[in-house]
C-alpha cells in the first residue's frame, strides 16, 4: 500500500516544513524550498499542514501507484499525465491501484510537488519527515529518490466531502522576470550608499549556480564600505549575503546555519517561491519594504490560503446545477 518510484527525476525528495531546533547543533533545517506550494497541496487534501510531500525539480519523477489513494500535484507545470492521458494540477485527484503518474520537465517553474490523502509512511527525525542531504538525514534513507525505490503510506484514506470543488484555478511561475520584496539588514550598514541603491534598482540574472543551498545572481557589484567579511552569525531562510565580490546570494532551504558575509538583506517569506521557481537567466529585482510590511503580505497570504480552503469545502457549481434542475423537474412532474 503505497507507491513505487520507476524514474526518481533529476531531484526528488520527501519534504515538509522542516527540522527546526537544531541549527545550534550545526543542522540545516531543509524543508520545502516553495512553502505556498506545499501548503495548496495539503489544503487541497485537507492533510495536516506540516504533513510531508515528495519535492522535484527540473525534472519529474515517474511513479506506479501499489494501491488506490488522492493526491495533489502543485507548484511549477511538469506537464504530468496519468497513464498516458494529461493530468490536472491544483486539484484533487483519484489515483487507482496500479496508475502511473508521470512527469516530463518543467514547462513553467522549477519545482514541483505532491501530496498524498494517505501520508507518506517516512519515519519522523528529529521532529521532522523531510530530508537533509548534506547531512543523509531524515526522508527516505536521507537521500534524493531513485527508481525501484518504494514508499508505504500510513494510513487508508481514499474519501474526501467535497471531492469536486477540490480544485483551484491558479498558475503563478509562468513568468521570466520577479519583483522580490525584501527588508533590509540586519547588516545593510556595511554597504555605501551607491552600493545600496545599485542594490535596488538594479537587474540580477539567476545563474546555474542554483540548488536547495542558495541561488547566486550575477548583476552589477554591490560596494560595501570597507568589506564584507565579518565573524559568522546565524542565517535564516531568503538570507542575501554578499561576498567579496560583490553579488549578492540567497540563501535557501539547506543553507549553512551560520556565515561569515554581510547580509544586506532578507527576503520577505512570501515572496521565496518567487525565487525558487526561477530558472537559469531569468531576471529579480529587488524591493525594500518595512517589517510591518512583510508582516501583513504574511498575514494577507493567510487569509488567501483560508479563501481557498473555503473554496473547496462547498459544493461546486455543477453539483448545485444539477440539483437545482432536478427540484424543477420534480415540481413539473
Amino acid at each position: 500500500m503505497g507507491i513505487r518510484i520507476l524514474k526518481g527525476g533529476m531531484l526528488t525528495t520527501v519534504q515538509d516544513l522542516g527540522r527546526t531546533g537544531y541549527q545550534s547543533q550545526g543542522f540545516s533545517v531543509a524543508g520545502v524550498m516553495d512553502v505556498r506550494s506545499f501548503k495548496i497541496a495539503n489544503l487541497l487534501l485537507d492533510n495536516p499542514e506540516n504533513e510531508a510531500v515528495l519535492e522535484f525539480t527540473l525534472i519529474g519523477p515517474t511513479l506506479q501507484f501499489t494501491s488506490a489513494t488522492i493526491i495533489a500535484i502543485t507548484g511549477g507545470d511538469f506537464t504530468p499525465t496519468i497513464n498516458g492521458e494529461p493530468a490536472p494540477m491544483y486539484t484533487a485527484i483519484y489515483m487507482n491501484k496500479g496508475d502511473i503518474l508521470k512527469f516530463g520537465s518543467a514547462r513553467t517553474g522549477s519545482r514541483g510537488y505532491i501530496a498524498f490523502s494517505s501520508y507518506l509512511d517516512i519515519p519522523v527525525v528529529m521532529g521532522s519527515r523531510c530530508t537533509n542531504l548534506k547531512s543523509r538525514l531524515g526522508g527516505f534513507k536521507g537521500r534524493k529518490l531513485e527508481a525501484d525505490d518504494y514508499i508505504g503510506f500510513r494510513i487508508k484514506r481514499r474519501y474526501l466531502p467535497f471531492f469536486l470543488s477540490r480544485k483551484l484555478d491558479i498558475n503563478e511561475y509562468d513568468q521570466e522576470e520577479a519583483v522580490l520584496r525584501v527588508v533590509m539588514g540586519p547588516q545593510d550598514d556595511m554597504f555605501s550608499r551607491q552600493g545600496i541603491e545599485t542594490f535596488l534598482n538594479s537587474d540580477y540574472t539567476v545563474t546555474n549556480e542554483f540548488d536547495r543551498m542558495g541561488c547566486r545572481l550575477e548583476g552589477p557589484f554591490i560596494a560595501p564600505k570597507t568589506t564584507s567579511d565579518m565573524i559568522s552569525d546565524g542565517i535564516c531562510f531568503g538570507s542575501i549575503q554578499v561576498p567579496s565580490h560583490g553579488k549578492p546570494i540567497i540563501l535557501l532551504s539547506d543553507r549553512q546555519t551560520t556565515g561569515g558575509y554581510g547580509k544586506i538583506a532578507t527576503v520577505a517569506s512570501v515572496d521565496i517561491p518567487k525565487l525558487v521557481q526561477r530558472k537559469t537567466d531569468h531576471k529579480v529585482r529587488f524591493k525594500a519594504i518595512t517589517v510591518q510590511e512583510a508582516q501583513k503580505l504574511y498575514l494577507e497570504e493567510i487569509k488567501e490560503l483560508d479563501e481557498m480552503r473555503k473554496t473547496i469545502h462547498q459544493p461546486c457549481k455543477e453539483v448545485l446545477d444539477c440539483r437545482l434542475t432536478a427540484k424543477r423537474l420534480t415540481k413539473l412532474f
